[in-house]
């Protein structure tokens, strides 16, 4: 580890290792345009739904299909919303991939804009299902603590994620490295912006919870990169 508390190459692959094991990312990205009601989704979110890379054109009916019978009445409902307020949301629910294994996602969505206009949503899936096993499980909680220690800040960032999306320690550290990688700022940067920023939040949960949603989609914006 660097004395600066950022990840080392070397430490970089050790905890990339850890979390993917070779797996598909837990984490991938989503864009949907409201006039022809057409759907982009990285290779991630179609391995999470259990197509290969570019095996499949996502339509809004192949996204209900995939969501769990329980659920699908309120993604619906949460999508035909978005559609109709152009707002962003957050919804946590269960898809059913190809080969019948449930899993559990936290989906957030922002506004897509093409010259200052709303024209579709954008934003991300996070797998929260709980799939390691007890060594994968050993080896990241020893992995772990030593980076932790150095960068205070990024445990302050992934307690706000882990209270608003109710998720896990780790599933909440592999969004802000995802958040870092995609907007190329540094991990402990970000996560000081991110917490930066939340002071300025208020209101309900509710409001809470849609205006935090943004400010993850945007905190790398507030960088004079």
């Amino acid at each position: 580890m660097t004395h600066s508390g950022e990840l080392s190459p070397d430490d970089a692959r050790q905890i990339e290792r850890v979390i993917g094991a070779g797996t598909p990312q837990s984490v991938g990205s989503f864009r949907f345009w409201f006039t022809d009601q057409r759907w982009e989704w990285s290779d991630e979110v179609a391995a999470m739904h259990g197509y290969e890379p570019g095996s499949v054109v996502p339509t809004t009916e192949l996204l209900l299909e995939h969501k769990h019978p329980e659920d699908r009445e309120l993604v619906a409902t949460t999508l035909a919303r978005a559609i109709d307020r152009a707002e962003p949301f957050c919804s946590r629910h269960r898809i059913i991939d190809t080969i019948g294994q449930t899993r559990h996602v936290i989906v957030v969505g922002d506004q897509l804009l093409e010259n200052d206009a709303i024209v579709g949503t954008t934003g991300y899936y996070v797998d929260v299902t709980e799939t390691l096993d007890e060594h994968r499980q050993e080896t990241l909680s020893g992995a772990l603590p030593e980076l932790y220690e150095a960068r205070a800040v990024i445990e302050q960032a992934k307690g706000a994620l882990m209270l608003v999306y109710g998720i896990s320690a780790e599933q909440a550290f592999r969004v802000l490295t995802w958040r870092s990688q995609e907007t190329n700022v540094k991990l402990r940067a970000l996560a000081q912006e991110l917490t930066r920023q939340m002071v300025g939040l208020g209101g309900g949960p509710a409001e809470v919870r849609t205006r935090f949603d943004h400010l993850l989609l945007t905190v790398h914006q507030h960088f004079d990169l």
